[in-house]
């Protein structure tokens, strides 16, 4: 065990726990700023989460050879950082990607002299930039690690993630800019690099972040660009979120829509948005009360109030959207103490309150521009458009009542296909549908006894005719409503590839050219790998049981790491010899969260619903958080095995895009495989030193 010279045990295990706080809200703040300035990356956060374990587990491996790299973390930082700052001069913030498996809202269309290699190289070298910053940053976990009993440095390496965590989970709640992330992360990296090019290097970055910034307002979901429409000059205010056109803020009153001071088209403009929004409201017999959820920034609650609801309870994720909605809707509906403003995800509203009852129940065109977590190729609305969502918000509607939801069908007939299909097997209704091309919006609408739904014909209905049988329906195990059907995702498997060869190279240079028995650990390795499986569908089950909120994913980014830490502080105390016990209720407990899908969980009370919850997520994380200190305990290198474990974790991100085929339910049969193999290895090794 090597010690640095003049440094005592518990400042070594300080600096060590101050290293990956440093690492962590560098992680969590490389992943939101990427995602607001290359628009690309708002849909490829996994991406980045796996450049930023990968990075970890190279520097954490190669750290006691090249410990000066900690050096080089923050002038690397600044070129990451200028890059962002003026992405847009350096065409990289509107870079597509070429993939026609996937609807990102036009990003997947190539333009003008784009190519697929082109794109594609912009993003692994992008990829690559952020795993060696991650090398560089990761560096100094090394020595620091190996100069210390190898639970002890693990106590001290997740006791800094977790405060990582709860600093910008504090950072996120008080609503702060990029500056103030990014600033979180470079302080602790000038106090393990204390020279003055890390200090300028560190205001450097700070003071590009801020640059960035602009005129935004930032959401713990999205960077949000207040701005002008134009279609009508100086009217109404448009909203872009992670750059992408979002919605519009409309007068759509009466004296308005008249307004001569409009052209006849512009006129006609508003009054076909005034149809749209209105058409929901007018449809129920009774005007008591009215659900929106998606409400953003209050064009369908003006609507409801417009039709003369007596309450509309409007639900939306986004907290600073609301607010931008009171501030400046020019029908000020947030102001009418009719109006019932709730944060909230959708799918939690209606499962957290099973027993309200609406004349209405209006999807006012609920879509994401962001991913919920890093850990999944979930966006924040994947949940809300499932057969079983559907058919909790059909319950909501009272008698005379009815459901409506409007989409955008910009990527193509197909997603309305698919959203026709849900509502059909949802509500065991055939909806009516209408359409406005100007929004490329359609509304689907179904009801429950007598209502003023409009008698054919309707200038804006169209008819559908769909072969249910073959439309594949999105459910709460398959939620990916973007997913296009009849389709091969060559940009994600080649960009996949691409990454795989550079985590290779990579490894063979941290690890040796011989991998196996060089310091890399393949038990950790393959650890590595189902843990980060295991903590995605802990993610996915937990969001859909609370909500796809920022602080339930928090909260369970937290609850790993109390769990690891308990885990570690429990191996210390009680020092298991024998861990086949422990792999045994490790595939007991992955046995059950297979068979008990979280949807079974929501007839539940909310305390019923989250012990079970928080029961079927803890235990496999628990068990492996046993078995992984022991081993690492046990481990003759345990820094090597550190870094593997961490590269492992890379691999398992590349595995979750799985769940796109298989549904997610899938990845915990995976991980058990993982654990599978690495349980033989254990056995192996045990088996040798008792022949020995």
């Amino acid at each position: 065990m090597t010690e640095e010279p003049g440094l005592t045990e518990r400042t070594r295990a300080f600096r060590l726990g101050l290293a990956t706080f440093a690492i962590l809200a560098l992680e969590l703040a490389i992943i939101r700023w990427m995602s607001h300035q290359v628009r690309i990356f708002a849909y490829l956060n996994n991406i980045l989460l796996m450049a930023s374990f990968l990075g970890m587990g190279l520097g954490v491996a190669i750290g006691r050879r090249r410990p000066r790299l900690i050096h080089v973390a923050l002038p690397s930082l600044v070129v990451l950082a200028a890059i962002l700052t003026f992405s847009a001069q350096l065409h990289l913030l509107r870079i597509a990607f070429p993939d026609p498996t996937l609807s990102i809202w036009g990003a997947e269309t190539l333009r003008g002299n784009e190519t697929f290699f082109m794109n594609l190289t912009k993003i692994v070298a992008l990829f690559a930039l952020v795993v060696w910053i991650f090398v560089c940053a990761g560096s100094v976990v090394g020595p620091l690690f190996s100069s210390l009993r190898p639970l002890r440095a693990y106590t001290a390496d997740l006791a800094g993630s977790l405060l990582g965590v709860i600093a910008m989970t504090v950072a996120a709640a008080l609503g702060t800019t990029p500056p103030v992330w990014l600033a979180l992360a470079v302080i602790p990296l000038v106090i393990l690099s204390p020279r003055i090019l890390s200090i300028v290097c560190a205001v450097a970055v700070v003071v590009l972040a801020q640059l960035s910034v602009q005129h935004a307002l930032f959401s713990p979901y999205n960077r949000l660009d207040l701005g002008y429409s134009t279609v009508i000059p100086g009217h109404p205010f448009a909203l872009a979120a992670n750059r992408d056109a979002h919605q519009l803020l409309l007068d759509l009153r009466t004296s308005n829509i008249t307004n001569p001071i409009y052209t006849e088209q512009q006129r006609y403009f508003l009054a076909k948005y005034r149809y749209m929004y209105d058409l929901p409201f007018r449809v129920p017999a009774g005007k008591g009360r009215a659900l929106v959820v998606g409400a953003g920034t209050g064009n369908d609650v003006a609507a409801a109030l417009r039709n003369g609801f007596g309450q509309v309870v409007s639900v939306d994720i986004d907290p600073t959207i609301i607010t931008i909605g009171k501030r400046f809707h020019p029908e000020r509906p947030y102001s009418d103490p009719r109006a019932v403003p709730v944060v909230n995800d959708a799918r939690a509203y209606l499962e957290q309150h099973p027993n309200d009852r609406f004349d209405i129940v209006c999807f006012g065109l609920l879509d994401s521009h962001a991913m919920f977590s890093s850990m999944a190729s979930l966006r924040l609305d994947n949940y809300v458009y499932t057969v079983e969502a559907i058919r909790s918000a059909w319950n909501h509607v009272g008698p005379g009542g009815a459901l409506s939801i409007s989409f955008s069908v910009y990527a193509g007939k197909w997603i309305a296909d698919r959203i026709f299909a849900v509502i059909t097997e949802a509500t065991g209704q055939t909806p009516r549908v209408f359409v406005f091309s100007e929004s490329t919006a359609f509304t689907f609408i179904v009801t429950k006894g007598q209502t003023r739904l409009p008698s054919r014909p309707v200038i804006f209905e169209v008819p559908m005719a769909i072969d249910l049988d073959a439309t594949r329906v999105t459910t709460d195990d398959w939620p990916f409503l973007y997913l296009r059907p009849n389709t091969f995702p060559t940009g994600y498997v080649t960009m996949l590839v691409c990454i795989l060869v550079c985590a290779a190279a990579g490894a063979r240079i941290a690890f040796g050219k011989r991998l196996y028995g060089s310091g890399f650990d393949p038990v950790l390795f393959l650890m590595g790998a189902a843990f980060l499986l295991i903590e995605t569908r802990g993610v996915t089950d937990l969001s859909l049981l609370f909500g796809s909120t920022w602080i339930v994913n928090s909260s369970v980014f937290a609850g790993v790491l109390v769990m690891a830490l308990a885990a570690n502080l429990a191996v210390q105390r009680f020092r298991p010899r024998d861990l086949t016990p422990y792999f045994v209720a490790l595939f007991a407990a992955l046995l059950i969260s297979y068979l008990v899908r979280p949807s079974q969980l929501l007839a539940l009370p909310l305390l019923g619903r989250g012990i079970a919850g928080g029961l079927l997520n803890a235990l496999p994380i628990g068990f492996a958080g046993v078995i992984f200190s022991t081993l690492l305990s046990r481990s003759e290198d345990a820094t090597s095995s550190l870094g593997s474990n961490l590269v492992g974790a890379m691999v398992g991100g590349c595995l979750e895009y799985a769940s796109i085929a298989t549904g997610l339910r899938f990845l915990t049969a995976i991980a058990i495989a993982l654990y599978g193999a690495a349980f033989v290895l254990v056995a192996g090794r045990k088996g040798r030193s008792e022949g020995q």
